[in-house]
């Protein structure tokens, strides 16, 4: 009988039940969209935690609805997530709030708890303001000092990825190469924390709280009967450690290799480089864990990258999103053509996507911004100057990476919702000056982390054999030389001086409207 991995992948905007083969091909696939996220305050965000795991279950009942698939027929099972959405539970497992998600804007005060040698040491090296952002966005601090009664009930604060594997394997575990957040993780040695890290006085989770962690690829329990049940999954086949979404996604983009940048067009756009050695990719930052045990991945992001795509779609794709509900399609799927009607440049519409900024470079000061408007644009240049405007992002990142790297980037491999339009495919390689190609394979995170599973399972030795079976090239773009000269001047002699010139009024409007 084949061997087929189920692979579940609970993304930010959708969850996805897939099945490959040995082969790397995928043999069936479901979806299901998640609309159901909740904002109580302006720029929060939450998700009812038995929802998320209702949409487990949805997938996998409709997968072997299909047909094509039966579950008799799965060898195991492996799990990959958004990352940094968090999860409080009591201690019988029952969720005490709606899970926070990781682009909540809500913030903390300051802990302040650091013992005054950590103080007198972080203000020395200049990063005591790093530190005291990242006491403030860890949604564990927020939690305690604004409902201490859910805290003190807490017996467990999991990632969603070690909630999925408790419902499935009913063990407290997770998989190292998923922590990433604002957890005591110590990103160097890919563990929890030694007593003493400055982590642990910084936030208010304890050790018992944690899951326990194995490395990606390893056995973490079998299916139970009640997720059986739940799921049509046949009750004990294996469960296997994956990893988060953007670990999973640069390996199943076969961005893992040397010298390739892995460019994830998706809600959030990075750009990782899979290296043995930890490398902080801007100061005090960590690279996180890579799927790759025992690597690192040093990414550079847009935090709200290709969201912003739907978001023109919202505000300003009426046509689009008409068309598309004619057609049953995405109204992304037309945006090429917005493209085509208007030359690289914008002509001289520059925008910055910091729509949700982040901790450092740029700022938690930071806002989005679109300068050099004129009587002459329309519509479709402001779409031309968000996906130009990412790329000059990813670029920016590209270069911080080369440089603490000290190692150039040859290739580029591109996944995501993004890469599926050849537009966007080719203003990246022209504004990166880099070939870039996308994998055969649209589902990237789940083939991943189906690469992961062939290894746990036994059907492969390593994860480079396994990745040089399942893994296909897909096609590829090739810089043009007119065009990258283009973008090398608009780069170079704009963009990369706009954030520094507008970051005094961000903090002005940000004092305005946060005394």
């Amino acid at each position: 009988m084949e061997d087929i991995i189920l692979s579940i992948d609970n993304g930010t905007q959708s969850v996805r039940a897939l099945a490959f083969n040995s082969q790397g091909e995928l043999l069936d696939k479901v979806q299901v969209k998640l609309t159901d996220y909740t904002a109580p305050e302006p720029g929060w965000m939450e998700h009812d935690v038995e929802g998320f795991w209702q949409s487990v279950c949805k997938v996998c009942q409709m997968l072997w609805d299909q047909g094509v698939v039966l579950p008799s027929q799965i060898a195991g099972l492996v799990i990959t997530t958004q990352r940094a959405t968090v999860i409080n539970l009591d201690e019988t497992g029952t969720p005490l709030r709606p899970a926070i998600i990781w682009p909540d804007k809500r913030r903390a005060e300051s802990v302040n708890k650091l013992p005054l040698p950590m103080k007198v040491i972080f203000k020395t090296l200049g990063i005591s303001d790093t530190i005291q952002t990242f006491e403030q966005e860890a949604e564990s601090n927020w939690i305690m000092q604004n409902q201490p009664d859910i805290w003190a009930k807490t017996d467990k604060f999991l990632l969603l990825s070690g909630y999925l594997n408790y419902r499935f394997t009913g063990k407290m575990i997770d998989a190292i190469g998923n922590q990433v957040g604002f957890i005591p993780f110590d990103f160097k040695r890919q563990t929890w924390c030694k007593p003493g890290d400055w982590k642990w006085p910084a936030l208010s989770i304890k050790q018992h709280m944690l899951p326990d962690l194995v490395s990606a690829g390893e056995l973490m329990g079998g299916v139970t009967e009640e997720a059986a049940i739940a799921t049509g999954l046949p009750m004990g086949i294996p469960v296997i450690a994956g990893a988060s979404d953007k670990a999973c996604e640069v390996l199943g983009s076969g961005g893992a290799a040397e010298k390739i940048g892995a460019i994830s067009c998706g809600t959030t756009a990075t750009i990782n480089y899979t290296t043995k050695k930890y490398i902080e990719p801007q100061p005090y930052l960590p690279p996180f864990p890579a799927a790759l045990p025992g690597y690192y991945n040093m990414e550079a992001n847009v935090t709200r990258g290709f969201w912003m795509v739907s978001w023109f779609a919202e505000e300003f794709g009426l046509a689009e999103r008409q068309r598309a509900l004619e057609d049953k399609v995405s109204p992304e799927s037309f945006f090429d053509s917005l493209i085509d009607t208007t030359p690289p440049g914008a002509d001289g519409l520059m925008l910055q996507p910091f729509w949700n900024p982040g901790i450092r470079n740029p700022g938690p000061e930071a806002r989005g911004s679109i300068i050099g408007f004129t009587d002459t644009h329309k519509r479709a240049h402001v779409y031309r100057a968000i996906i130009e405007g990412l790329a000059y992002a990813l670029r920016e990142g590209k270069e911080r990476i080369e440089n603490r790297s000290k190692s150039k980037m040859t290739h580029l491999c591109i996944s995501g919702g993004g890469s599926q339009s050849d537009a966007v495919m080719q203003i990246i390689a022209d504004v990166l000056n880099l070939p870039a190609a996308r994998p055969a394979l649209y589902e990237a995170s789940g083939l991943g982390a189906a690469i992961l599973a062939s290894v746990g399972l036994g059907i492969y030795d390593d994860i480079d054999t396994a990745s040089s079976i399942m893994i296909r090239k897909g096609k590829t773009f090739t810089p043009r030389p007119e065009q990258v000269n283009l973008y090398d001047r608009l780069y170079k002699d704009v963009y990369a001086k706009l954030y520094k010139q507008v970051k005094p009024i961000y903090e002005t409007l940000a004092d305005i409207h946060n005394p």
